[in-house]
């Protein structure tokens, strides 16, 4: 009885560890492999720079420098290729979460890879112009990191199990209450009512939504004038006024909702574009460098 006792509980053990695995996060991926790998290569760039006797000392034009830049171009064209591996899906040694943490944690070794091919040297070129670029993208390479690692947590805890549908058919459905229960208020106390529902839930643009901030509200504006107004039936205004309630709090969920998801989103738009930025100024930088120098 106690040897099944103890199979079982190995069984759950492994089962347990399997569950961990499948449920990995891709900066975690084999306990940390790529940032072992990449902080090994960044190590070992710095100290053999240091070991380096050398005067003047190495930079882009140097052996050392043609090295590392050899290595940060093939790193660079190899990173970009992330967009065309999310197409594909599989459960094998290259799977999509083991090239994501290669793609973070080797991207950010660029750092090291692309200073020290320069050798400090940094002046008003397009070489420099191709480092500048390459920092860029790695800062928001990082901000997309942090917001994936924090932000899912968020947009599922506001969601509350529910979709963005279900949000926007929340609100339709006290429009619809509010519609009926305004009819006998004053024709003053209906006015804002009737702003409040012709309201577009995803009005204010981009600032607003990033911002989580709706100034010209008009739901939240027909609350304040209800709340404040005593010229209509009190019974009638007191039930406009929880529906109003109601429907501030279901757009305050809409909105959270739409500005997690845009924060999550809105790095993409800044840093694809500055990594084909930084295709071309690198592609400028070698083409100067093997045909002028």
């Amino acid at each position: 009885m106690a040897l099944l006792f103890q199979r079982r509980r190995n069984k759950a053990t492994q089962t347990e560890r399997v569950r961990e695995r499948k449920h990995e996060g891709f900066l975690r991926y084999a306990g940390f492999r790529w940032a072992k790998i990449s902080g090994g290569m960044c190590l070992l760039i710095i100290i053999s720079y240091a070991l380096v006797d050398a005067t003047p000392r190495h930079n882009g034009g140097s052996w050392y420098g043609y090295t590392l830049g050899t290595i940060g171009a093939g790193l660079i064209l190899w990173l970009t290729a992330l967009g065309y591996r999310k197409r594909k899906m599989t459960n094998d040694y290259w799977s999509l979460k083991a090239w994501t943490s290669a793609h973070v944690y080797l991207g950010l070794s660029l750092i090291v890879i692309g200073t020290w091919h320069t050798g400090f040297q940094l002046g008003w070129n397009v070489h420099t112009l191709a480092w500048a670029l390459m920092m860029l993208v790695i800062l928001s390479g990082l901000y997309g990191v942090i917001v994936y690692a924090t932000l899912p947590a968020a947009l599922s805890n506001n969601r509350d199990e529910m979709t963005q549908m279900q949000m926007l058919e929340a609100i339709r459905a006290f429009d619809r209450q509010l519609h009926s229960a305004a009819q006998p208020l004053t024709p003053e106390d209906t006015a804002p009512v009737l702003a409040a529902l012709d309201e577009d839930p995803f009005a204010g643009g981009i600032v607003a939504r990033l911002g989580g901030r709706y100034p010209n509200c008009a739901t939240a504006a027909a609350l304040r004038t209800l709340a404040a107004s005593h010229s209509s039936d009190a019974a009638a205004r007191e039930k406009v006024v929880g529906l109003l309630k109601q429907k501030v709090a279901a757009l305050a969920r809409l909105r959270a909702h739409l500005r997690l998801r845009a924060l999550l989103e809105i790095w993409l738009y800044v840093h694809v574009p500055l990594t084909f930025a930084l295709i071309a100024a690198l592609s400028a930088h070698i083409i100067s460098v093997f045909f002028y120098w």
